[in-house]
């Protein structure tokens, strides 16, 4: 089946992950905006299982002083 631009698959699906850490601050700063904003789903293409969990390891890291709140 060809994929076009629409269909994206999951990176993290494909990759075969099973949680996002929140202390590996290099793939979730991937998912932020350079304003500090979580990059939503559509632009991105995660699942919304996993959407949840990097939104929950993003809010963590933050709150552990892994990442800035605000650039």
């Amino acid at each position: 089946m060809a994929k076009n631009k629409y269909n994206k698959q999951c990176p993290f699906t494909a990759d075969g992950v099973n949680y996002i850490d929140y202390k590996d601050a290099g793939l979730l700063r991937k998912y932020v905006s350079k304003y500090g904003k979580i990059v939503p789903r559509y632009y991105t293409g995660v699942s919304l299982k996993y959407q949840k969990m990097l939104s929950q390891a993003i809010k963590r890291a933050r709150q552990m002083g892994l990442l800035k709140f605000v650039r």
